[in-house]
């Protein structure tokens, strides 16, 4: 191989051209030839040297050379000289930012690709690829470059379609793919999308492996694409070959940029679709680029502040602490924007000449106007000036129109609806008034939009309409009922999900009553109760729902069957599969998984995965004949068949109108009107019980307040209850249910009285119905329907843990272990007393009896629990993870199993009675309170005499609990000494 010549080789070959053409004529066939030597041994000389002058000259002599007349054939050939001007001229304008350079080289190029260029043995390949080269210089300096970038994309395609050697079409590749990357990093159009990332596909194709830049302008490009259009399809492809690229390239900065546009692909994801898992994915691409130590610092910078953005909104989802302590971190490491007014105005002058630059059409071409709108409400806020009031509704409006904000409308009308609600509110206008009605089903419905944020914005739609009069308030409700499971099944656990309730109190819990109270004013009775029911104990409809039989689909398509249960098996584990403290139980089947995900994240993806599984299987099995309304909500002629064996009593507690209906099987509902002063009443009657609660049970102000309560309540509830029921024909001593709503979820109904007589005795609302209590009218449906079992004969379960502070147990105890000559009696007490043996046990025995104590923990409700042997607790959690299709009755002899922790939601019934309800027990008596310890032998005596009387022969003992429960609390009364709080404290649950 020939050497290449040295820079003093070169200088010699120079003087001696210059020397030729001092002697040479200018009309001499040979000048021309001289010309062209020396423009090249110029241009050589520039290639070692790196200096313009030699660059400068040597475009210079071939300028020259091409208007000279011709030389010989043999020297010179007129079309080579007018290729190599053009790389002359390429290099300079590359180099040295000429821009003049490359449109020259342009028009050159077109001119030669119109000549027979096989002729003057220039090949026609390396013409359009240089003209493409040219073209890419000229797309990254100018500001709009589609025409160009389609003209480029056109060469390329040309290129790769010819039979030529492969090293043309890579380089022309190269440079399309490097322009639109340029383009990208630019913030600038790109343009014609769709052909770009064709021709960009057709080169992967027969391009050679490690193609890393063409690679990377496919991805970028199916990014925009994604961006402008959210096809998950386009974002699927981009992450693949961005992953390949990461995995592939090697050198560290290109896995580096890769890794910042996949990071940014997932964000966009993540924003653009709600999903949780997107967020999770989201996360752990920018945690893993952070533990880079080859990040840029201001890449670095940028990806912190969105961390930062992303744990917040992961700590808004999920409530975790450690989460809130990783959104701190990245935080702190950021600056906070001051709101002083003065800096505010600085910044809205620059937001102002930002937004009159920004091109619109760009995919994030709206987020000037977007950050100006919300700058200006800012200062509105600070400074009370109506003129930046209007300028950011006028500013709002203006990106609501933009299509490429589609993927931010809910943001934006959201800031837009602050605004005119203020100036609606300052100035009164209905123009603004009827704007902001106009405005909220857009957000309502937009899909691009967390499902809890459309849920809160129903809400506020139907508040609103219902206030104004606005004929959309029934819509407004229907949407937010079709939206409030979703708005918190997303998250992957059951205490994470009530916490989420909990953060969304005043709308999960109150949105239903609201609608209900909309639906009786308008006389809907049965939509109503329908409305209550779906509304209430959405913790427990959602695990009754992964609990549904399958035997009536396995008979119609079995292998349907089969994946739902194992579906939902799986989502059931998942649930439940945080620990009280809070540990995470996730097994990965022990490989190691380095995707930067930590463990709660991978928790979220598989949820998601198995939800999108669920529902593709129920939309399958809603399609065969008979199985329509498969895992929907129970219409009304379902539902009230939970009154089939007696009226269930509902009370509608509502800020709006509060009501009570009386629900029959065989007839309709039955409304009873309350006072205007029904709900300060009763949530007055609730605080008065909580406050003396506080002294302890043994106070007289307790005792006092007590008696207030229970005959507030008869006052408020019970006399116009017992009138109706009068009315109605209901006998007295029937059986009644109350499912009752909101702050009469803590009040004794049971209890109410003393009802006035003639005779001086004091009765009360039990001493004429026999009442229990349901959570909701599915659990009654649930805990009657029979037990798999055709020939059933139950056994007693004793569970006990003694100690010095329950000196009465043991009496107990023996009351329970006499009863074995009329039911076997197993027991576990001391050391066997632990919560895997009683779970265990409790899937043996149809009726269980515990003795121990009860333990609350405030605003945890899922961690409420039996004290067991060496203080270990069998929780509410334990109980609901474990399933017992044969248990008929239990007694819960402790405190608190029918209470709720505070800070928890009334309606969600989360207490250890009901989750003893929901894993399996027919009938279950449970304690609202402190339970007096010499209370429990006495109770336990008379209740199991009146339950296994020869009374309820044929009858279940499940269905003879509650009236044994009535019997055993009137004997109580009788006692001396008993006082109030002591008998009322019991109550019962279920059929």
């Amino acid at each position: 191989m020939a050497q290449e010549p040295s820079i003093k080789e070169l200088d010699q070959m120079i003087t001696y051209h210059q020397r030729a053409l001092s002697w040479i004529p200018r009309s001499h066939p040979t000048y021309t030839a001289y010309i062209h030597l020396l423009a090249r041994s110029r241009f050589e000389r520039y290639k070692l040297s790196k200096q313009k002058e030699d660059l400068d000259k040597s475009i210079v002599h071939y300028t020259e050379a091409i208007f000279l007349p011709p030389s010989w054939g043999f020297y010179l050939n007129v079309v080579q000289v007018f290729f190599q001007l053009v790389v002359s001229l390429l290099r300079r304008s590359n180099e040295f930012e000429q821009p003049e350079d490359a449109k020259c080289a342009i028009e050159y190029l077109r001119h030669l690709r119109g000549l027979p260029l096989d002729t003057f043995e220039v090949p026609h390949e390396a013409v359009t690829t240089l003209l493409v080269e040219a073209l890419g210089i000229q797309v990254v300096r100018e500001a709009d470059g589609t025409r160009d970038i389609e003209e480029m994309m056109i060469l390329c395609q040309e290129l790769l379609t010819c039979h030529s050697s492969v090293n043309y079409p890579t380089h022309a590749i190269t440079t399309l793919a490097t322009a639109i990357l340029c383009k990208f990093c630019q913030e600038k159009q790109v343009e014609p999308l769709d052909g770009v990332i064709q021709c960009l596909r057709d080169a992967l194709k027969i391009l050679p492996p490690g193609s890393h830049q063409v690679l990377l302008g496919l991805a970028v490009s199916l990014m925009i694409r994604f961006w402008k259009n959210y096809s998950n399809d386009d974002y699927e492809e981009a992450m693949t070959l961005l992953e390949s690229d990461i995995a592939s390239s090697p050198l560290r900065d290109d896995q580096i940029r890769a890794s910042v546009f996949a990071a940014s692909l997932a964000l966009t994801r993540a924003v653009f679709y709600p999903n949780p898992e997107y967020l999770e994915e989201a996360i752990s691409r920018c945690r893993t680029l952070l533990g880079s130590s080859s990040l840029g610092n201001d890449i670095r910078h940028r990806v912190t502040h969105l961390m930062a953005s992303l744990t917040k909104e992961r700590f808004d989802n999920f409530g975790l602490t450690e989460i809130l302590q990783e959104s701190h971190s990245y935080t702190s490491k950021m600056f906070s924007r001051t709101n002083d007014i003065t800096d505010l105005e600085e910044v809205i002058k620059c937001r102002r000449i930002l937004v009159a630059s920004a091109d619109t059409s760009h995919p994030f071409g709206f987020g000037p106007g977007l950050f100006l709108g919300v700058d200006l409400y800012k200062a509105f806020e600070c400074s009370n000036k109506m003129e930046y009031l209007d300028e950011s509704i006028t500013v709002h409006r203006g990106v609501l129109k933009m299509q490429s904000a589609r993927g931010d409308h809910f943001f934006v009308i959201k800031q837009l609806l602050k605004s005119l609600s203020e100036r609606s509110r300052l100035l009164g206008r209905r123009q603004d008034l009827d704007e902001i009605i106009e405005l909220f089903p857009s957000a309502v419905n937009d899909k691009l939009a967390k499902v809890s944020d459309r849920f809160a914005m129903s809400c506020r739609w139907a508040s609103t309409a219902r206030l104004t009069g606005h004929p959309s308030v029934s819509d407004a409700y229907q949407k937010a009922m079709s939206l409030i499971q979703s708005s918190f099944i997303s998250v992957p656990t059951l205490q994470i999900q009530h916490s989420r309730l909990v953060a969304m109190r005043g709308l999960c819990d109150k949105m239903p009553l609201d609608y209900a109270s909309y639906q009786i004013e308008m006389g809907q009775f049965t939509q109503a109760i329908e409305t209550l029911e779906r509304g209430r104990a959405l913790l427990w409809s959602e695990m009754r729902g992964l609990r549904n039989s399958m035997d009536h689909l396995s008979r119609f398509n079995s292998p349907l069957a089969t994946k739902l249960a194992a579906i939902n098996q799986d989502l059931e584990s998942l649930t439940m599969s945080i620990t009280p403290s809070g540990t995470i139980e996730i097994s990965d089947g022990g490989s190691q998984v380095d995707d930067g995900m930590d463990p709660f994240g991978r928790l979220v993806v598989k949820q998601q995965k198995l939800l999108e599984e669920r529902n593709v299987l129920a939309s399958q099995i809603q399609e065969l004949p008979g199985f329509g309304d498969f895992l929907k909500t129970p219409s009304f002629q379902t539902i009230r068949s939970a009154a089939s064996h007696g009226p269930v009593i509902i009370i509608n507690h509502n800020e709006w109108r509060s009501d009570i209906l009386i629900l029959f099987q065989d007839s309709p509902p039955f409304l009873i009107p309350t006072t205007k002063d029904f709900y300060d009443r009763a949530n007055k009657l609730r605080d008065r019980l909580v406050v003396a609660r506080k002294e302890g049970l043994d106070s007289d102000k307790y005792k006092r307040a007590l008696r207030s309560v229970l005959d507030g309540l008869y006052n408020l509830v019970g006399e116009p209850v017992i009138d109706k029921l009068h009315t109605l024909g209901v006998p007295e001593q029937s059986r009644i249910w109350w499912c009752p709503t909101s702050v009469f979820c803590s009040l004794p109904l049971h209890a109410m009285g003393p009802i006035p007589s003639n005779d001086g005795v004091k009765r009360y609302f039990s001493d004429l119905y026999i009442p229990s209590y349901t959570p909701t009218l599915s659990a009654l449906i649930e805990s009657r329907k029979p037990s798999p079992k055709t020939s059933y004969q139950p056994s007693l379960l004793l569970v006990a843990n003694p100690d010095e502070s329950l000196p009465g147990a043991f009496g107990e105890m023996e009351i329970i272990q006499s009863l074995k000559s009329r039911v076997p009696v197993a027991t576990l007490c001391g050391k066997n007393a632990t919560p895997a043996g009683v779970v265990e046990g409790l899937r043996h025995h149809g009726l269980v009896h515990f003795v121990c104590h009860g333990k609350l923990e405030t605003g945890k409700p899922f961690d409420a629990s039996f004290k067991l042997f060496g203080d270990e607790r069998l929780t509410l959690l334990d109980i609901v993870r474990s399933q017992l299709p044969a248990a008929e009755f239990a007694f819960l002899a402790a405190c608190h199993t029918a209470e709720l922790t505070d800070d928890s939601i009334a309606d969600e019934g989360l207490h250890l009675t009901a989750a003893v309800q929901y894993c399996g027990f027919r009938s279950v008596v449970g304690t609202m309170w402190e339970m007096v310890d010499i209370d429990g032998r006495e109770l336990a005596e008379n209740f199991y005499k009146s339950m296994f009387s020869g009374n309820g022969q044929g009858v279940g003992y499940h269905l003879r609990s509650a009236r044994a429960l009535r019997d055993a609390t009137r004997k109580m009364r009788r006692k001396k000494g008993m006082t109030l709080e002591r008998w009322v404290n019991f109550v019962h649950y279920g059929a």
